[in-house]
């Protein structure tokens, strides 16, 4: 099936510039697959130790015929909404094992933030770097060796990615990513957003924002924003690491606990010990990345995939750049509107059609490859689905909807939201930057005012309740990049700036550092690179300074004298107050080793 030209020239570009690193990454784990399930090369006391905590039956199958063993990666805590429905996902999955005559254990568990309680929180520098510990953590659990296939519990923001880094790592091995589903709706995002401002602005007190956060954020599930959490889902989907139709499915639901049986088999079908065999490192190819970042701009995803996905894909040997990534948002036009980029949810875009009509409709344009390998045995068109809970307690599927039951949640490719997609890379003297455009208001993609420097998010809400900020400003805050201080999160600014921008003034953001995926209307230059602790241009802004972000253009620049810019001497911070408490010393490695935001930030090299 032929792709749109320029989907086509971008895959055939990262192709050709990953040839090397891929053909090393392949050789390395067909070398690693040659000698079959690796349980036969322990010694007696190694087995014995694997399943000495198993029943009678599994330690059976264990020790005599060769039966496929499922290793089970949970993301399991109490911490996570989205991930407290995992609690019970172990005894579902090895019962489902059990019923086809394996086995499965728990390999190991991962750390997993969640972001929304570490928001403008000092925990919130771990999290970036959570990821690159949640990919060795689910290392350390598969290095067992017991295992011929693995099934991931995962949603949230650095997770999912962190585990999709060790399933590639351990690319010999099939994997499937098993979700468990958003909360249901509760009070509208936009009203949560309206609440957050009137706190921000001392209208309201304390009670009533917790009132609202928690009519919000109210029950097991994934939030039902469309922040990182969410576009993980879409992603597995859509790069054919989910089952069809199994993202945005609610929890604890039989037809949830359905899609999760059903994942348990199609694991243990696909080891090598069947007909079937599909390491996850064969699967994960260009094409499949190339799906990712289409799915990424269709959608208005999270900005956090300009790192995550270029990590991933540099695991798996594949070079993916900013400017791929800019390319296809040229071609890519946005089809879906969930909060922040509209006032719907995702249980609203499940209920719209979801990834089974939002796939059909970037077929029918010829803007995803068809033509990929997936844990369902089929192409892409397989996924061009819903699924069902039929009588018998099993998953059936039936054809998606051909056109959306609400276009003002998802729409066609004809008669899109906007020609192109959500996220636009930036360039300039200021460095390289990304801008998400899919909530921000056309007259809002352009904005050229004074720099105001901060060196905190404290700062600027201090100059906000001050009245300081009565007029146009480019917020800058430097020194916020990975090798700083972990990149943070700055969500909390949001409420803020969106107050000043409600109030006529034009205003953006301008970091090294990141803001959540969750974030919207108010135009923020973000993950600047190079970073200011290495001396980037970010550091050689002043307060007054004219300043211009130009998501039309892709621009970031000073504007006047750019030799006298670039001749100026960058600034410097003491950073001390980053490197210890809640867990910071530990993590002084991560920061020396950190790379660039475009290159995914993470502390692997390569």
């Amino acid at each position: 099936m032929s792709v749109h030209p320029t989907i086509a020239a971008v895959t055939e570009r990262i192709a050709a510039r990953s040839r090397d690193t891929r053909a090393r990454y392949l050789e390395r784990i067909r070398t690693a697959a040659q000698d079959g399930p690796k349980r036969a090369t322990l010694s007696c006391g190694n087995l014995a130790h694997g399943f000495a905590a198993c029943g009678v039956t599994d330690k059976d199958r264990l020790a005599g015929d060769v039966v496929p063993n499922l290793g089970i990666i949970t993301a399991y805590n109490d911490m996570l909404s989205a991930h407290q429905p995992y609690e019970r996902f172990p005894e579902v999955i090895r019962a489902a094992a059990r019923e086809v005559g394996a086995v499965a254990q728990v390999a190991g568990g991962v750390p997993a933030m969640c972001d929304g309680v570490t928001q403008g929180q000092t925990g919130m520098e771990l999290s970036l770097f959570s990821r690159d510990v949640i990919a060795m953590s689910a290392a350390v659990g598969l290095s067992h060796q017991m295992f011929d296939a693995a099934v991931f519990l995962g949603i949230c923001d650095k997770i999912v990615p962190g585990l999709m880094i060790a399933a590639l790592s351990f690319g010999h091995l099939p994997a499937v990513f098993v979700p468990a589903g958003p909360m249901p709706s509760g009070l509208p995002n936009d009203e949560k957003a309206k609440t957050r401002q009137l706190y921000a602005e001392g209208k309201i007190g304390r009670a009533e924002l917790l009132e609202a956060e928690s009519k919000s954020y109210h029950s097991p599930g994934t939030c039902t924003f469309y922040g990182t959490a969410n576009s993980n889902q879409m992603l597995m989907e859509i790069m054919g690491l989910h089952l069809p139709g199994a993202s945005f499915v609610n929890p604890n639901t039989p037809l949830r606990d359905a899609l999760t049986r059903e994942a348990v088999q199609r694991a243990l079908a696909l080891t090598a010990l069947g007909n079937a065999y599909q390491p996850v490192g064969e699967m994960i190819d260009e094409r499949a990345i190339v799906n990712g970042v289409v799915g990424l701009h269709a959608t208005g995803g999270s900005t956090n995939h300009t790192m995550h996905l270029v990590a991933i894909a540099r695991t798996a040997g594949i070079r993916l750049t900013w400017d791929d990534i800019s390319e296809l948002s040229d071609v890519v036009p946005l089809i879906a509107r969930i909060y922040p980029n509209g006032l719907a949810d995702v249980n609203h875009f499940q209920a719209a059609g979801g990834m089974g009509t939002l796939i059909a409709n970037l077929l029918s344009d010829k803007l995803l490859h068809e033509d990929v390998r997936t844990v369902n045995g089929t192409g892409l068109s397989g996924y061009t689905v819903e699924a069902r809970l039929s009588d018998d307690g099993t998953v059936t599927r039936v054809s998606a909807p051909e056109s959306s039951a609400d276009p003002k949640v998802l729409t066609t490719v004809t008669a899109p939201f906007q020609p192109n997609g959500g996220l636009k890379v930036l360039d300039g003297d200021l460095g390289r930057a990304v801008i998400k455009i899919s909530a921000v208001a056309p007259e809002r993609r352009v904005i050229e005012a004074p720099a105001r420097v901060f060196a905190t998010q404290e700062a600027l809400q201090n100059a906000f309740k001050a009245g300081e900020l009565s007029e146009d400003f480019i917020a800058v805050l430097p020194f916020q990049g990975p090798r700083a201080c972990g990149m943070p999160e700055l969500h909390k600014l949001t409420p803020t700036l969106g107050v000043l921008q409600d109030r006529g003034l034009k205003v953006a953001l301008v970091t090294d550092g990141r803001m959540s995926g969750a974030s919207g209307k108010v135009p923020a230059a973000i993950h600047v690179t190079p970073e200011a602790v290495d001396g980037g241009p970010i550091a050689r802004v002043r307060d007054g300074d004219i300043v211009r972000v130009d998501a039309e253009a892709g621009r970031l620049e000073v504007i006047g004298d750019k030799a006298a810019f670039a001749a100026r001497p960058a600034a410097t911070a003491d950073l001390s107050h980053h490197q210890t408490g809640v867990g910071r010393d530990l993590f002084t490695a991560f920061r020396a080793m950190a790379g660039p935001a475009d290159e995914g930030a993470h502390v692997f090299g390569g």
